[in-house]
């Protein structure tokens, strides 16, 4: 039986690999790389910021504009899990601590970051799950639970990357973002 193949691998299909085809081969490969190597190389140190944000489908595109706003596009690294800010801190999601603090860690690593974003959001499944459906019962109350989960978020990432800035943030569902910072 013969394979049939529309790349350059259907000779070594067929048995007619030799060291001529075999530096053709490679030297398309290396041409392939050369190409690549600014993306690649551009995966490696010179983010500005790890961008933390909520599962929830309803803020994806206004996460987006606003850190496009912020001239962050392609400068940011992202870590979303439900809750953002809260599925850090809040007891209910404490299985998930670690993970966000070693992804955190790996990142100020391999993308040098300066300062972490994290924008949680109104209308948030996860802050009900988290501290109970008064938690959002009212627009003041909600914002209210939001300053005391960046307060404490604040708090962690003080403790786990001293040299970290943070911006933390509440979205409207319409993509407003009130900037949140704590005394």
């Amino acid at each position: 039986m013969t394979l049939l193949c529309t790349c350059s691998c259907g000779d070594l299909l067929d048995g007619q690999y030799n060291r001529r085809r075999f530096m053709q081969m490679a030297g398309g490969a290396a041409a392939a790389a050369a190409f690549s190597m600014p993306a690649i190389a551009q995966g490696y140190g010179g983010y500005e910021a790890m961008l933390l944000s909520c599962i929830d489908p309803r803020t994806q595109e206004p996460v987006r504009a606003y850190m496009e706003k912020q001239g962050l596009l392609g400068k940011y690294s992202q870590f979303t899990f439900a809750g953002a800010a809260i599925g850090v801190v809040a007891p209910k999601f404490n299985a998930w601590h670690k993970t966000f603090w070693d992804n955190l860690g790996a990142t100020i690593q391999l993308h040098n970051i300066k300062k972490v974003i994290a924008i949680n959001h109104r209308d948030c499944g996860a802050c009900r799950i988290a501290y109970g459906d008064k938690s959002t019962s009212t627009p003041e109350i909600e914002t209210e639970q939001h300053r005391k989960v960046f307060a404490q978020f604040r708090r962690e990432v003080a403790k786990h990357q001293r040299k970290l800035a943070i911006e933390t943030g509440l979205m409207s569902l319409d993509g407003k973002l009130e900037m949140m910072l704590t005394s």
